[in-house]
């Protein structure tokens, strides 16, 4: 299981403890739970002065799930790790819906405001909603775990593979210029790039080869552009065949388009790698192909969080994974901001939004329900509760939604915070 996050009386981070000793602190009164996710107890008495060791957070962004762990660089212990999914598609996606009734009113001359575009301005480093978001996700969770925990330094991903290395690598060669880590470089850049399958027959989870689109016995280049990955008996039955003549004409077109989730990645790495800057404390970079090569000496399977572990060059030697459980996170945004609600065609048909607190708490709280014997919906539920003005909710809990739980059966255990929290997949 992952360590427990301890807090002192004045809620100064202390160094996190096993599982088994926040048990010990809280069936002895030595303690109070703070937060449920991720989990931190807050002592009750003094703690005789103790230097806390820091600790250093490192991140693996991606497009769509980023790697967050916590690591210590004395022990190789990971204290804690996460995987946080985005939601960068649904915010284009509603932005998207929003712009289309737009131009529906305007081409119907209905109800619309004008269009404003060019009494407009964007400011410097302005990024679009979808990705800004995934950058205040990461600077949310950060800012979270410096409270909770003594965090000394930062580790990122900058580059999900450095493509100047491998443009520059064609000069002499990639194996004389670079060595092994280019290779790595390459080779991550491939599988992203061909979603880790054949390019030929689509096979995939079988040991893949790097193979030249153009056959160098044809005098084709070893850029980037002209590789990709293919399994062992495509690769033999090309032989010296150019993909067109190997009946796949497509496969030339597609190595030249752009990678969509390597573009987000890039385009918002300088705008986080400068927000963490902002936090004064020391920021290391590394390129994804360092972070494979680290995670293959270490013999450590392939997950966002032990990619996150294994970024930068301060990577212990070894990593201590055993039994830890990664909490997976989802970015759920916290209530809708559509002041009016629409039909398909624009126009509005349902009530403004109702109250946001109903007796304490508010939908996407996680809270305890003790129903009493007497009514038809009796025992014990957890889960997270969508509320109503009458006071009676919804609660959603692992097994199904419960509908009509009274507000006063309810005790509050998490309160939402705008994601939703679950055991993830240990290494």
């Amino acid at each position: 299981m992952s360590f427990v996050f301890v807090v002192d009386q004045d809620r100064k981070p202390l160094n996190p403890v096993h599982p088994g000793r926040a048990r010990f602190l809280l069936r002895a009164g030595h303690a109070a739970v703070l937060r449920r996710y991720p989990f931190t107890i807050i002592l009750k008495e003094p703690k005789p002065d103790e230097a806390s060791s820091p600790l250093r957070v490192k991140l693996d962004p991606g497009s769509k799930t980023t790697g967050v762990a916590v690591v210590s660089d004395a022990t190789g212990q990971v204290v804690w790790a996460a995987e946080l999914t985005h939601r960068g598609d649904q915010v284009k996606a509603k932005l998207d819906d929003r712009r289309a009734q737009r131009r529906g009113r305007r081409q119907r001359h209905t109800r619309y405001r004008q269009p404003r575009f060019d009494n407009r301005t964007r400011p410097t480093g302005w990024l679009p909603p979808s990705l800004r978001s995934r950058i205040d996700n990461l600077l949310t969770w950060v800012a979270r775990l410096r409270k909770w925990c003594p965090i000394g330094a930062i580790s990122m991903e900058l580059v999900r593979f450095d493509t100047h290395l491998m443009q520059n690598a064609e000069i002499s060669g990639v194996e004389y210029q670079q060595g092994e880590l280019q290779g790595y470089e390459v080779r991550e850049y491939l599988l992203e790039k061909w979603q880790r399958a054949c390019a030929y027959c689509g096979v995939q989870g079988v040991p893949l080869e790097v193979e030249h689109i153009v056959p160098r016995a044809r005098h084709g280049s070893d850029r980037v552009s002209n590789l990709t990955l293919a399994c062992e008996p495509c690769n033999r039955a090309k032989g010296t065949q150019t993909a067109a003549e190997f009946g796949f004409p497509e496969i030339q077109t597609q190595a030249k388009q752009p990678l969509r989730d390597a573009a987000a990645v890039n385009t918002t790495r300088w705008a986080l790698y400068a927000r963490l800057q902002a936090t004064g404390l020391p920021v290391e970079t590394g390129t994804g192909g360092r972070t494979k090569w680290n995670r293959t000496q270490r013999d450590l399977p392939k997950t966002h969080w032990l990619d996150a572990a294994c970024v930068g060059a301060s990577t212990p030697e070894t990593l201590f994974v055993q039994q830890l459980v990664p909490l997976a996170i989802q970015a759920m945004g916290r209530h809708s901001r559509q002041m009016c609600r629409t039909n398909a065609y624009g126009f509005p048909d349902k009530a403004p939004k109702a109250t946001s607190t109903v007796g304490g708490f508010r939908t996407g709280d996680i809270v305890r329900a003790v129903v009493p014997a007497s009514s038809t919906k009796a025992g014990v539920y957890v889960g997270r509760i969508a509320i109503r003005a009458t006071g009676s909710s919804n609660l959603k809990t692992a097994h199904g939604t419960i509908q009509h739980i009274h507000v006063r059966y309810c005790q509050p255990l998490h309160q939402g915070d705008g994601y939703t929290y679950q055991k993830g997949r240990s290494a």
